[in-house]
């Protein structure tokens, strides 16, 4: 961190005698009054922030370092004590940077600090150097060790400062990583509330799920608000092969889904619906329903899962469904399959577009009075029961879905 050998070669050519040596500890309290005084007055990250007790620490400390640099000048030049105390100086300057991290201001306020600071100390001292008839040489000699004294210190202080902000991030990324899993496991709302502030994450209204492949995940957060949650590693119920990452997306609801479907244009993805945030496990297990099923075309746009409600719905019990298709086309099981087939096609057609014979004729690309005549052998088929709303409203979900063709369905007969 220090070049300690190359300060004491060049502490040990300087000539200062004890006199002029007690006039500069006598002035210490003045200069680190008024270095801390410009600093103030100068640094606008610290104007206002050191008063009272913390002024007096910091003058405290600037006496201290400053009474340092007089001990390395003295024991260089000293025989019987090749001691430095250089070492003590920058531990403290490196948790002068640290704890500075701690408080939130940044590396450049520091570094401000230390070039106000050394511009006025070397100002008091200089001036009391060249009133105790130093030398110039000497005093340009005296001026060189101190800025290199205090480029030390500064750098000390710089690598604290780095250290303590590289360590706070691996922390604050740690708690960031569990309170996703927790959201996602849908732990208890007291517990994420917990988490969410050991996290110092900002709680939002809603998160809205969006899953995507994990090569995706860094182009698509660049995008995304900085609180945007992520995680690539361990997803609920996925295979690690899926290599999916998921994103938790703060305040997406209402009119800002459309952005966020357009900001995920060219990137795979799986929308979730908004849900409050405490929720969010909620839209997750629909998006991962959602890719599960195949929905929509994910290459060509985001799948947003909002637009795909029937589907999930009725994939909601795959069993169930298939006994209430069974049980609703019954009328239609000692049909050969491909009349049972055509017939049921007409049927949900006829259904969708309630009974309008030139729509229905026109989706399933026929004669309006082939629709006309496949529709009479239904009504003979199921008779009243056509007109009875609980018979439609069966039939409809049971046909919610196209019917398969007569090859698929081999071997179940026309359910």
């Amino acid at each position: 961190m220090s070049d300690e050998s190359g300060m004491n070669h060049r502490a040990a050519r300087l000539e200062l005698d004890e006199q002029v040596a007690a006039l500069l500890r006598d002035r210490l309290p003045v200069v680190a009054e008024r270095t801390v005084s410009a600093i103030t007055a100068e640094v606008p990250d610290y104007s206002g922030a050191l008063t009272g007790t913390m002024r007096e620490k910091i003058e405290n400390a600037v006496r201290i370092a400053l009474g340092t640099f007089l001990q390395l000048i003295e024991r260089a030049q000293s025989s019987t004590d090749p001691s430095t105390p250089l070492a003590p100086a920058l531990e403290a300057a490196y948790a002068l940077g640290s704890g500075e991290a701690r408080s939130g201001r940044s590396m450049d306020a520091l570094l401000a600090a230390y070039r106000v600071g050394a511009r006025v100390a070397w100002r008091e001292v200089s001036t009391t150097t060249v009133r105790s008839g130093l030398a110039a040489e000497t005093v340009a000699e005296f001026a060189e060790l101190m800025f290199a004294y205090i480029d030390e210190l500064s750098a000390a202080s710089v690598a604290g400062h780095a250290d303590e902000l590289a360590s706070a991030g691996r922390v604050r990324r740690r708690y960031l990583e569990r309170l996703t899993q927790q959201l996602l496991a849908g732990e208890p709302e007291e517990i994420l509330r917990r988490s969410a502030e050991r996290a110092d994450w900002p709680l939002p209204h809603t998160l809205t799920v969006v899953l995507l492949p994990r090569r995706n995940l860094r182009a698509v957060l660049a995008l995304l608000g900085s609180h945007t949650l992520e995680s690539g590693e361990d997803l609920p119920g996925m295979a690690p092969a899926e290599e999916l990452a998921v994103l938790l997306v703060p305040d997406m609801h209402g009119g800002r889904r459309r952005q966020l479907t357009r900001l995920l244009h060219g990137h795979r993805a799986v929308l979730g619906p908004a849900r409050p945030w405490h929720r969010v496990a909620a839209s997750y297990q629909r998006a991962t329903r959602a890719l599960a099923l195949g929905l929509g075309e994910p290459d060509a746009a985001p799948v947003d899962t909002e637009e795909h409600l029937a589907e999930l719905l009725l994939s909601m019990d795959p069993e169930g469904l298939a006994d209430l298709r069974a049980q609703a086309l019954r009328p239609l099981a000692a049909l050969p399959p491909a009349t049972a087939h055509r017939l049921a096609e007409t049927l949900r057609a006829w259904l969708l577009h309630q009974g309008r014979r030139e729509d229905v004729a026109a989706e399933l690309f026929v004669h309006p009075q082939t629709v006309r005549y496949r529709m009479g052998k239904l009504r003979e088929l199921y008779g009243d029961r056509l007109h009875d709303p609980a018979t439609v409203l069966a039939l409809t979900i049971a046909l919610a879905v196209p019917p398969a063709p007569p090859e698929a369905e081999e071997g179940r007969g026309p359910s």
